[in-house]
């Protein structure tokens, strides 16, 4: 198998960008991503989350990123993130080497 690709990844997180910063506390219309893997799902004080997201009571690992990434209102659903979802998963897979490699 090929390596996940940060700097795909860099690419496919425009996609993002536009709603998530990657400055550890900088709010957008969503919360900051940096230090996502490995973080608890909803809690970054200075955002508002949905209860869904808070409730959810899971960790961003990259199993839970992927299938968040792939279908967000299936897997966690009645959250608020607009966002339909990244089909291929390599493109998940890609997006995720990303953000591990920003929080480093």
């Amino acid at each position: 198998a090929i390596a996940d690709d940060a700097k795909m990844g860099k690419k496919v997180f425009n996609k993002c960008r536009a709603c998530h910063a990657l400055k550890a506390g900088k709010k957008k219309v969503g919360p900051s991503l940096h230090g996502i893997v490995g973080r608890k799902a909803g809690s970054e004080s200075y955002f508002k989350y949905s209860k869904a997201k808070k409730a959810a009571g899971i960790e961003w690992t990259a199993e839970n990123l992927d299938k968040y990434l792939k279908a967000p209102k299936k897997f966690i659903p009645k959250n608020k993130m607009p966002f339909g979802g990244l089909k291929k998963a390599k493109d998940r897979a890609n997006t995720i080497a990303y953000l591990k490699s920003t929080s480093n």
